[in-house]
C-alpha cells in the first residue's frame, strides 16, 4: 500500500517549491533547509517556508502547528504561534527534532511516500 502526502501538504509543497509562497517580509534568498520535511512513516510534515514561517501536519491534521523558524548553522529553533518553542539539528541532510528523524522530500516526489521518495 502506497501512503501520499495529504492533498494540502502536497499542494503546500508544490507552492513554496514553485516560488508561489509569497514573504511576508523582503527575502534575499531562501535558505537551503527550505522544503517539505517528513518523518519516514509520514506521519510528521514539516514545511519550512522562505519567509521563516513553518506548517506542521501531524497524520490528518493538516497545520497542527504554525509559526517561525530560524536557522543558525544546522541548528533549527521553532516558535510557533501561540508561543511554544522547540528546536531541532540538521545532520548530513536529516533533521532531528523533538526525538524525531524528518527527511527533506524532493520537489519532485511530493505526493509520494516518503519511503518512496528516497
Amino acid at each position: 500500500m502506497t501512503h501520499r502526502t495529504p492533498v494540502r501538504a502536497a499542494a503546500l509543497a508544490s507552492a513554496l517549491m514553485a516560488g508561489a509562497v509569497t514573504a511576508a517580509e523582503p527575502v534575499t534568498a531562501p535558505h537551503p533547509y527550505v522544503g517539505l520535511w517528513v518523518t519516514s512513516d509520514g506521519h510528521v510534515r514539516h514545511a519550512l517556508l522562505p519567509n521563516g514561517r513553518y506548517d506542521e501536519a501531524r497524520g490528518r491534521r493538516e497545520s497542527a502547528y504554525r509559526g517561525r523558524y530560524t536557522v543558525t548553522g544546522t541548528h533549527i529553533d521553532y516558535v510557533d504561534d501561540t508561543g511554544f518553542t522547540a528546536d531541532g539539528t540538521f545532520v548530513d541532510g536529516v533533521l532531528h527534532h523533538g526525538g524525531m528523524v524528518l527527511r527533506r522530500v524532493p520537489a519532485d516526489a511530493v505526493g509520494v511516500s516518503p519511503r518512496d521518495a528516497g
